[in-house]
């Protein structure tokens, strides 16, 4: 597996990101435009089509939205338990999760430094990935 860094450490997954969800997009549209063009005697199946073609969308979505949610939760309480082993100390309140999800790239030696300046420069995400120096790989991300 390559190494992990800041430019190809975004997980793109073709099958779901292009296939499932602009087919779903797509699904969703043709099913409109169905909908629309249709006579009186077919406007309830049309009116099912564009539901169920809506409700995929939705789930498709969702599934995504749900699993990262619960992959940050676990993120957080990785990194706080990391933070405690090398510091003795919980993680500061004032870091939001998007901070978190950040600092868990940096490596156990830059890793309180980075928190604490994190937290007094209100860094984002991104200026935390881009500030760790010693890259350590995240290869379990959903």
């Amino acid at each position: 597996m390559k190494n992990q860094n800041f430019s190809n450490h975004r997980k793109l997954v073709p099958a779901f990101h292009f296939i499932a969800l602009l087919g779903s997009l797509i699904l969703v549209i043709g099913s409109i435009v169905n909908l629309v063009k249709t006579s009186h005697e077919g406007l309830y199946s049309a009116s099912l089509i564009t539901f169920g073609a809506i409700v995929l969308l939705f789930t498709a979505f969702y599934t995504r939205i749900f699993s990262l949610r619960a992959q940050d939760r676990v993120i957080r309480a990785e990194e706080n338990f990391r933070y405690f082993i090398l510091t003795k100390q919980t993680l500061p309140k004032e870091l939001t999760v998007r901070q978190i999800v950040g600092l868990r790239f940096a490596s156990d030696e830059e890793f309180p430094a980075l928190v604490e300046k994190a937290v007094k420069e209100k860094m984002s995400e991104n200026d935390i990935k881009k500030a760790i120096k010693d890259w350590r790989g995240d290869y379990y991300r959903v």
